[in-house]
């Protein structure tokens, strides 16, 4: 019986074929516990346990071991840390390995030095090999996630490829995240948000500790003022109890960020960081919003200590760097006539800090906005955001996203936070395709409300890229 051609795939991983396409891989992959795809309620909070991934890595020959690395947690913020990092990594000529999630459109997105994604040939290899691992733990262990493996695979491609560092961005909280199995050079840890609270805590110090959870003994540990004073207190007694060094942007770092405009950059930010080791002042922040600034922060702050190991980070070089900052789903446009911008933000805190970016950086007549979301969402207080910034709204849901909230539901309480009226789209193609013909030259469509919708209205505009023009 074939294994990776339509039949049903056997619960034991030994009993699965290697795969020998992408096509095939993808499929053994997407046959793994994937956490991701469940609502929080209905994830076992046993399934998070750091043994199974301790095991599969050393079946592996623990490439984590082998790499130089830094660690991002963070409600909010940390892909942007991450993307910046990396970036600015790049631009002094290191070959910087990324670990990122999710994915907007091709599951490689998530494994990449510098902007390069793992081939296809190197994904199937490689999940082929943890396939391989995760089985012969399977009677002990149970079976290895989708998390878990895609972790795995891309702790051995940096190995193999012999990165001269890697950022690895925290899956979910961080004590017992897939990624926590590493001992970076540096931990950063960015916004505490309440999210996940069936998982993490009701509290924001519950979360904060949660994140604080990668911290380790005796390794340099950065982060942001805090908004609550509970999850500064949590970040700060799990340093002390590490004893790790703990230093906080503009208390124990010289930070310093301003919002100005330029021909060069148009409306943006720039931030500045001095630690008596380096300084780098007045860099532009890559991506937009005031928000960004602390990330870049932080990035640099990595960067500070990174420069202490020997590595040779001239600002002239990490400006360059920095400027090549991948904003896959952040606020990135996907089309130009009319103009579509997509954005991840999928919590209040970052639609609402979307909003305001988009007045800030974007002009435009009117705003039509496409949002769906996860149905576990605190949807009331993004659409709230919304309803300050959208001149009209369409709800819709991803077909990719199985926790998507019912737009008819979402738009019922629209109209009830808002006294407006939003109408309802079954896809997000109806959705777009509504938008197109609701707009003028000069107004803008931008979609949010989740990585999923984000994902797939690109991929929507990059299958009409390549479609070709008719005769």
């Amino acid at each position: 019986m074939s294994t990776t051609h339509g039949s049903p795939l056997p619960e034991q991983l030994a009993e699965i074929k290697p795969a020998g396409t992408y096509a095939q891989a993808l499929r053994i992959l997407n046959h793994l516990p994937n956490l991701e795809m469940l609502r929080p309620a209905r994830v076992d909070p046993n399934a998070f346990k750091l043994g199974r991934m301790h095991a599969l890595l050393e079946r592996m020959g623990d490439p984590h071991r082998e790499l130089t690395l830094v660690h991002v947690a963070g409600s909010k913020g940390k892909g942007s840390i991450s993307e910046m990092l990396g970036a600015a990594l790049g631009g002094c000529g290191y070959a910087a390995g990324l670990l990122t999630s999710p994915h907007l459109v091709d599951v490689r997105e998530r494994i990449r030095i510098g902007h390069e994604l793992i081939s296809e040939a190197a994904f199937v290899r490689l999940l082929n090999r943890g396939v391989q691992a995760a089985a012969a733990i399977q009677d002990d262990f149970g079976p290895a996630s989708y998390f878990e493996m895609i972790t795995a695979m891309a702790l051995a491609h940096f190995r193999d490829q012999a990165v001269d560092m890697a950022v690895i961005e925290v899956g979910l909280g961080g004590r017992l995240d897939a990624t926590n199995v590493i001992t970076p050079a540096v931990s950063l840890i960015g916004a505490i948000q309440l999210e996940h609270t069936q998982l993490l805590g009701t509290t924001l110090g519950a979360i904060a500790a949660e994140k604080a959870g990668i911290i380790k003994p005796g390794v340099p540990v950065v982060t942001i003022p805090q908004e609550d004073t509970e999850a500064s207190e949590a970040i700060e007694r799990a340093a002390a109890a590490a004893e790790a060094p703990l230093s906080v942007l503009g208390r124990d770092i010289d930070f310093t960020h301003r919002f100005e405009t330029d021909h060069e950059h148009g409306p943006h930010i720039r931030v500045g960081i001095a630690t008596g080791r380096t300084t780098y002042e007045h860099l532009a922040v890559p991506l937009p919003g005031e928000h960004q600034a602390f990330n870049c922060g932080l990035a640099l702050a990595a960067i500070d200590v990174l420069v202490s190991l020997g590595f040779d980070m001239p600002e002239v070089r990490v400006a360059a760097g920095l400027a090549g900052t991948s904003r896959s789903g952040r606020l990135e446009t996907v089309w130009d006539t009319p103009r579509v911008i997509v954005d991840g933000a999928h919590s209040p805190d970052s639609i609402e800090s979307l909003v305001r970016t988009i007045g800030a950086h974007i002009r435009y007549d009117s705003m039509v906005l496409v949002f769906g979301c996860a149905a576990d969402k605190d949807a009331d207080q993004m659409l709230e955001a919304v309803a300050r910034g959208a001149d009209k709204i369409i709800m819709t849901r991803s077909a990719r996203n199985p926790r998507a909230a019912d737009p008819a539901h979402l738009a019922e309480r629209y109209a009830a936070i808002s006294g407006k009226i939003a109408q309802v789209e079954p896809s997000v193609k109806d959705a777009l395709n509504i938008a197109a013909r609701a707009v003028g030259h000069n107004d803008l469509i931008c979609v949010t409300g989740s990585f999923y919708i984000a994902g797939e209205a690109k991929q929507l505009f990059a299958n009409k890229q390549r479609s070709p023009a008719p005769a």
